[in-house]
């Protein structure tokens, strides 16, 4: 007898412990009696009639994402790699359509991602799926939303999270793209050249017009001094031909005094003498005055 009521005691507790179960936060049981659905539990402690109600299944209504791989053909007839990442959660107000309208919404979303992604993506050329890559994100939430919504489920978000052309077309783009920066890295040397051969023509420029009023200057001291020399030598009784044959005299023996104390210095031949300083002198001033003869006739035959 003792036996028998410790058999019914167990027995009530286990019909009792089946009675209650509890469902987590974010996420909605489907109780059905027996085969037909009954009604949908959320988040808490809840109670069904044992070996009456089931629960035929769980459904989380947090966000998930499907990742899905579509490869197409674009406009300009290169096979492209497509990463799609589909963001989707279950509608609470639907968890009945959901459950029961589809078996498998991997497969259904799947299966409307490679359609719409295989229909806009031939329209594009490989560079313009690159830079288009969000309107093929949208026109695939679009065309989900509108199939989806009916069996419960939203979709939040759609991202082309990856592109990826045939690897030949990819080392071509880098080959491309390294020519395109090796032609402007040679423009830019190319100015830089052009400036530093300008700037150089331009230092050069400046350095003869110095070095020539250097000359200029040079010279119109070497007259002051040569007036000054000839202006002292008159006031001591020497008149200015004298004056001017002493002083080419001079210069004469300074310059072969100069030449002889450069150990380096090459060969040069010069007169040596007194009286070919005094030769140059007169044929310089012969040169002079046969130049000024010929300037004086000329003006006056332009004259009549």
């Amino acid at each position: 007898m003792n036996l028998l009521l410790y058999v019914f005691i167990l027995f009530g507790a286990l019909i009792l412990f089946a009675a209650f179960f509890v469902v987590k936060q974010q996420t909605a049981a489907i109780v059905e009696r027996f085969g037909k659905f009954q009604s949908i539990r959320h988040s808490g402690l809840q109670l069904k009639i044992p070996l009456i109600d089931r629960i035929s299944g769980r459904l989380s209504l947090k966000i998930q994402q499907l990742d899905v791989i579509v490869e197409t053909k674009t406009l300009d007839d290169v096979f492209v790699r497509l990463k799609i990442s589909v963001q989707y959660k279950v509608i609470r107000d639907k968890v009945y359509e959901a459950f029961y309208k589809l078996d498998y919404p991997h497969d259904q979303i799947t299966s409307y991602v490679f359609d719409v992604v295989r229909a806009e993506v031939p329209k594009m050329k490989l560079d313009d799926v690159f830079v288009k890559k969000d309107d093929i994100a949208i026109a695939v939430k679009t065309e989900l939303n509108d199939a989806m919504m009916v069996f419960g489920y939203d979709i939040i978000k759609t991202l082309v999270t990856d592109i990826d052309p045939d690897a030949q077309v990819k080392e071509a783009m880098n080959r491309i793209n390294a020519s395109e920066r090796e032609k402007i890295a040679a423009q830019f040397e190319g100015d830089a050249a052009r400036i530093l051969i300008v700037e150089k023509a331009k230092a050069e420029a400046e350095s003869k017009r110095l070095q020539g009023q250097g000359i200029a200057d040079q010279r119109r001291e070497i007259a002051r001094g040569l007036e000054e020399s000839v202006e002292v030598l008159n006031k001591v009784g020497i008149n200015s031909q004298e004056a001017s044959a002493l002083i080419v005299v001079t210069q004469h023996y300074d310059t072969l005094q100069s030449i002889g104390g450069e150990t380096n210095s090459n060969l040069i031949l010069l007169p040596n003498s007194p009286q070919a300083g005094s030769n140059m002198l007169n044929d310089m001033v012969a040169s002079f005055t046969a130049s000024n003869q010929i300037g004086e006739a000329m003006k006056k035959k332009n004259g009549e």
